[in-house]
């Protein structure tokens, strides 16, 4: 929790807008329950903790071992809406291969292909040019690439992969572990399902998301986490070394694991808790929750500021998203659902007779909009925000301030700067 006294009787409070800039409230001292961002943790040397990650895997041979190989070996990146820190990796592993049959692909999911900024950012510029001009990246495009049918979880997910790596003898998913609004977490098993399964594959897996127990940090009974797991299993064929991270508030490398998928991503597990779990001391009437750069990219990624934001919201509250939303809305389906209802009830009611991926978000924002107010500062136009029932702006002192006067004088308030990242939990009394 951080804040700054400002003449004795408002606390300024810096909210972080896009990559570069930000808006600062001022906030009545005797309302403001807290600024939370991730927690603060000790400080590693990143170097030393790849280094030794790498040297040290779970149930695996060593990445030194495992890249002595004349096999091809295809790596597995996120893309650019996730922090993900894959050029410190390769900073350290890329002299070791680039020199070896190499091929990256990266696991867009159902997003769309990198910009040429953003394959920059999530490669490194030099790497990225010797890469590229070597024609050895490829982004996973989910509808149209080539796919192989490896088998079905015991959920009824049909587990399509790209064929580029479904046809390699050895994979390292490079991924980061943070909390995931239905996922549980991100990282592991999600840099296949969906990273790069086929869109069929990812609509069956996210239909699960509708499930109330598929919510941020819970693995054990959620749907969706558990059918990754389960079609996990049909990669039996393939040699996979993991590199998982987790990052602390300063997206700063707080820890790495490797090696084998599963167990990898199990450790990382309680490190990410330390960081992103943090405790209120009760939900508040007013929420600002911010979607940082890059995971501010559309209103699509920027929901999960939301979803978080709403762990810390009481009944009847208002919660502000702020986010940039630089690209726009985000994928159609997720459009077209949440506008083609003047009243979120009527969202979710349609949910319950077709289903289209990209309605797992849809319906989480309309869930919100059933029991609060829901408004956002972006850059989109007042109709696009209008039309997905939020109350537009693009000022977020104007909007705190109407926040204000409609809750009253007593109406308490929470700010997560960091709100894609934060998962807030109510003090135990």
């Amino acid at each position: 929790m951080t804040f700054q006294i400002k003449g004795g009787l408002t606390l300024k409070v810096n909210v972080p807008y896009g990559k570069n800039d930000s808006f600062e409230i001022d906030v009545p001292g005797k309302q403001l329950l807290g600024v939370f961002d991730p927690n603060d943790v000790k400080k590693v040397d990143s170097d030393d903790a790849i280094d030794q990650a790498l040297a040290n895997p779970f149930d695996s041979e060593s990445f030194n071992n495992f890249i002595d190989t004349s096999d091809r070996i295809v790596f597995i990146v996120n893309d650019g809406t996730r922090p993900t820190p894959t050029a410190k990796v390769l900073k350290h592993i890329y002299p070791k291969i680039k020199d070896k049959n190499i091929f990256f692909i990266v696991a867009t999911g159902v997003h769309r292909a990198p910009t040429e900024e953003e394959y920059e950012m999530i490669f490194g510029k030099d790497i990225y040019e010797d890469l590229n001009n070597r024609n050895l990246i490829h982004s996973h495009d989910s509808k149209n690439d080539e796919m192989e049918y490896l088998g079905k979880s015991s959920n009824g997910t049909e587990m399509y992969i790209n064929k580029i790596v479904a046809d390699a003898k050895k994979v390292v998913p490079i991924s980061s572990i943070e909390p995931h609004y239905f996922a549980g977490f991100t990282g592991g098993r999600k840099s296949f399902l969906p990273g790069v399964a086929s869109y069929d594959t990812i609509s069956q897996n996210h239909y699960l998301a509708l499930q109330d127990s598929s919510r941020a940090m819970k693995l054990d009974g959620n749907p969706v986490h558990e059918d990754m797991m389960d079609a996990m299993k049909v990669l039996k064929n393939i040699n996979i070394f993991a590199i998982e991270m987790v990052l602390d508030s300063d997206h700063d490398i707080y820890a790495v694991t490797t090696g084998d998928l599963a167990k990898s991503f199990y450790a990382g597990i309680d490190k990410a808790k330390e960081v992103f779990a943090v405790q209120i001391p009760k939900k508040a009437d007013i929420v600002i929750s911010t979607a940082p750069y890059p995971m501010d990219v559309d209103l699509y990624q920027s929901q999960k500021a939301l979803d978080n934001g709403k762990l810390a919201l009481a009944k009847n509250g208002i919660e502000i998203l702020v986010a940039k939303c630089r690209t726009g809305i985000g994928p159609k389906p997720f459009y077209n659902l949440l506008s083609s209802e003047k009243d979120p009830k009527d969202v979710l009611d349609k949910i319950h007779h077709e289903w289209k991926l990209g309605y797992h978000k849809a319906a989480k924002m309309a869930q919100i909009g059933t029991w609060a107010s829901t408004w956002a500062v972006t850059d989109l136009t007042d109709e696009e925000m209008r039309n997905v029932h939020f109350k537009p702006y693009h000022d977020l002192k104007k909007a705190f301030k109407d926040a204000l006067d409609e809750k009253g004088d007593n109406a308490s308030v929470i700010v997560l700067p960091a709100g894609s990242m934060t998962v807030p939990e109510v003090k135990d009394h």
